[in-house]
């Protein structure tokens, strides 16, 4: 069949349908999230799934992509496709990454989902931003990535020296970016949690980042497993810093690694981050997890991109499908993000379920750029069009 693509996961596939093997995951994200729910317990599918309010903002998140559409072109020979992207001196062979969650140790079968979802990286070659709220340490989640270059989510704490020491111990363990998360100072008004009464971090869990860290152990005075609810307190102490602009100069002191801010929609604000030395910017709201009744971030991502006039832009919020992240490409993101679909494929499967939802991602945005005439990522742009609706 020529050069490997992304596509040929389809006949890995059908292959081994020759042979009597079905799929062992969903081929959909529907099936995804129906596996998912069964597996997880109620109280973190709810905090995984659920967002802010009644989840309408959430909701257009998706709905939005299909706003747009991409008009193909024929007798093209479109026979190799190149999905590469070039990102703060990398060159990645797709632009598809793994964006930060929170939660993500607790919905692998084994408590160690983080771990998990770096060895889906290193088996993929797609990047893992791994989040702050950790179940094992970063340390212990960069070791797992092998070739394949990570980057670290922080949240900022109110403790700048602490600040200081995740950062420092994100350059020594060896990723190769930050990306400072900005709309989670507070948690947002979430029914699905309340009703549950779950708020995992206030009960001991996602925590060890903190425990791990020599700033954190000394500001809590004793041994973190003699005293979980002394770690509980000072971590509810510290978490939540409300960052100004005035903070910026300090954060990008921290560090010589590109540094990114997350959480950032509006171009005034990517204009002030740009001025102030920021590498890159991660258009986001959070997937609808954190403020209801927004705009949708596709829709914001033009001109998002417009205003970081070159500066690298990674995007997520909604995206299901590879279609999906075809047409955020199209809008001029640099590289588009997943959450839940990799989660719940993690709920499923562990390390093989996140693969397969990676594989398939990136198998439907590979087949769609060939059966519609796209040798290369920069053909979408001009591909793009508004759907029209009835209204």
């Amino acid at each position: 069949m020529g050069q490997q693509q992304y596509g040929d996961y389809q006949y890995e596939i059908y292959g081994e349908g020759l042979h009597g093997v079905l799929p062992r995951f969903p081929m959909t994200f529907e099936g995804l999230a129906a596996g998912a729910e069964a597996a997880l317990p109620p109280s973190v599918w709810s905090y995984v799934a659920g967002g802010a309010g009644d989840e309408r903002t959430q909701r257009a998140n998706v709905s939005a992509f299909d706003r747009w559409g991409l008009v193909p072109r024929m007798l093209v020979g479109a026979t190799t496709r190149d999905l590469s992207v070039d990102l703060f001196g990398l060159r990645l062979p797709a632009p598809l990454f793994m964006a930060p969650v929170g939660v993500l140790g607790l919905c692998g079968q084994d408590g160690h989902g983080d771990l998990a979802a770096a060895r889906a990286a290193a088996r993929t070659g797609v990047p893992m931003i791994a989040s702050t709220l950790a179940e094992d340490p970063l340390e212990a989640v960069a070791a797992e990535f092998g070739e394949t270059p990570g980057f670290f989510q922080l949240y900022t704490p109110t403790d700048r020296e602490l600040a200081a020491s995740l950062v420092h111990r994100a350059e020594a363990a060896g990723y190769r970016g930050i990306v400072v998360t900005l709309d989670t100072w507070t948690t947002g008004w979430r029914p699905r949690d309340l009703a549950t009464a779950n708020f995992p971090q206030l009960r001991g869990r996602c925590l060890a980042n903190y425990t791990a860290d020599p700033v954190f152990r000394a500001r809590l005075g004793r041994e973190p497993q003699a005293d979980p609810q002394a770690v509980v307190g000072l971590f509810a102490q510290l978490f939540g810093n409300p960052l100004t602009w005035d903070d910026l100069p300090w954060l990008r002191s921290l560090t010589e690694l590109p540094l990114l801010l997350k959480g950032i929609c509006h171009p005034e604000d990517v204009r002030r981050a740009k001025d102030a030395g920021v590498d890159g910017i991660h258009c986001s709201n959070h997937g609808g997890r954190q403020a209801n009744g927004g705009i949708p971030a596709l829709d914001l991502l033009p001109e998002v991109v417009a205003a970081a006039d070159g500066l690298p832009v990674l995007f997520d919020s909604g995206v299901r499908t590879g279609a999906d992240v075809l047409k955020a490409l199209a809008l001029g993101a640099t590289a588009v993000g997943v959450g839940r679909p990799f989660t719940y494929g993690l709920a499923l499967g562990g390390t093989d379920g996140v693969v397969h939802v990676l594989r398939s991602l990136l198998a439907e945005a590979d087949l769609s750029m060939a059966v519609n005439g796209y040798p290369a990522l920069r053909d979408l742009p001009a591909a793009l069009r508004r759907v029209p609706t009835d209204d």
